[in-house]
């Protein structure tokens, strides 16, 4: 027990929903040179989460990409909100209406018991879109960026 239990961080997924949602993301990248984050907080400090998410796309370095195909997953879980945010090679490939259905899936793949399923389905429908538009290609892909969740506050 540490000097302030009281303030201990709420974890937002067990073990196994964190190596799922991570395990996801790896199986998907293999199949795309495409790379997708997940980024979940508990608020979203008063800003729309499409402008939150952009804002920590950018602080995560993730525009840099080769392709410029890096998508982030946003959740700020105590607003119930989310948000996808990607970068402009494919979202140019796909358009505004594609975006707009993926978060539109994910939330209705969300069940309060389980969450991590919504992740998951979202992420695997990305990395559909992703392997299509950007294929996986063995002599030059690398993973550019990690496939670990990042917690905010």
């Amino acid at each position: 027990m540490g000097l302030f239990p009281l303030f201990k961080k709420k974890d937002f997924f067990s073990a196994q929903d964190k190596e799922q949602i991570v395990e996801a993301i790896r199986l998907s990248e293999k199949q795309t040179s495409g790379e997708i984050r997940v980024y979940v907080e508990s608020k979203n400090p008063f800003m729309d989460p499409i402008d939150r998410a952009a804002e920590i796309f950018f602080e995560l370095k993730m525009q840099e990409t080769e392709h410029r195909n890096a998508v982030l997953l946003y959740i700020a879980m105590g607003h119930k909100q989310l948000a996808l945010f990607a970068d402009e090679g494919i979202y140019q490939k796909v358009g505004a209406e594609y975006w707009d259905n993926a978060v539109k899936n994910m939330i209705a793949a969300f069940t309060k018991e389980n969450i991590s399923n919504g992740i998951e389905q979202c992420i695997k429908q990305i990395g559909e879109t992703l392997k299509e538009k950007f294929p996986y290609e063995a002599s030059a892909d690398k993973n550019e960026l990690p496939d670990d969740i990042v917690f905010g506050k």
